[in-house]
């Protein structure tokens, strides 16, 4: 197993996160390709784990003002994932990639001049989670929710990043079904909620009025405080693991049926 940056002959299998066996990746449209061709002279940096020309596990980091988080002279790690589903390549992980890629990615940070390294993780035990960050010797120094905002800084001047945390929510039209679709573009299952939103609402024709505020532009993401999310007539949809087709169509639809009474 090698580590490489990424390049053309494994474009495609990155855009589906490892996982172009999925019918269910195949629902996340193109919004990945748009997003890494919007950050690639950006900073954007993508490491991947290589056996027998198997892309096997993945890491994107880019400088901290283009994330989620607030922070200067940093990187910030989005993302990083090792196959680990019986379907397709099948199961890599215990196998010490995952760590492989982040020291690549610390070194890689380290030759930029950065002053250190963010990440993100989930406070609960499934992907991403905070406490194998914690393992690799970064600390935990902001939370919003579930999500743990941790960082290993390499010089002694490093300033600790924070949160961008929601200021607002979508506003209400009377009359209607409100539906808001935050979107990023950097997350596949993310991608696949936007665009099973986009099915279901069509279901329902004028009596939805459905809005999508794309947060890629980081002054659209600090006006709402919001990266990724879903939210009917003001109430956010847990979107994780991501809603079915079906289930997103139903809450609209409970929506949709107290507007006749």
């Amino acid at each position: 197993m090698e580590i490489i940056d990424l390049n053309e002959k494994y474009y495609s299998i990155y855009f589906k996160c490892l996982e172009d066996w999925s019918d269910d990746i195949n629902e996340a449209g193109d919004h990945k390709e748009i997003w890494f061709n919007k950050f690639k002279d950006k900073g954007l940096r993508v490491k991947i784990a290589v056996e027998e020309e198997k892309a096997c596990g993945m890491i994107q980091y880019l400088p901290i003002e283009h994330s989620m988080a607030k922070g200067k002279d940093l990187y910030f790690i989005s993302c990083i994932w090792v196959h680990g589903h019986k379907q397709g390549i099948g199961n890599f992980q215990k196998r010490g990639i995952g760590t492989k890629l982040l020291e690549a990615a610390e070194e890689d940070v380290k030759l930029l001049n950065a002053k250190g390294i963010a990440a993100w993780g989930v406070s609960l035990p499934f992907w991403m989670k905070a406490s194998w960050f914690r393992k690799k010797g970064y600390k935990k120094i902001d939370k919003n929710g579930m999500a743990v905002l941790l960082w290993k800084p390499f010089v002694e001047d490093a300033v600790p990043p924070k949160w961008i945390k929601e200021k607002k929510t979508p506003q209400l039209t009377e009359g209607k079904v409100n539906v808001t679709s935050f979107t990023n573009g950097w997350c596949l299952a993310q991608n696949m909620i936007l665009e099973r939103t986009k099915r279901a609402v069509q279901c329902f024709n004028d009596k939805v009025e459905f809005r999508i505020i794309s947060t890629a532009e980081k002054e659209s993401l600090c006006e709402w405080g919001i990266c990724d999310a879903l939210f009917v007539d003001g109430k956010e949809v847990r979107t994780g693991p991501p809603p079915s087709y079906e289930k997103i169509k139903k809450i609209i639809e409970k929506r949709v049926k107290k507007l006749k009474t």
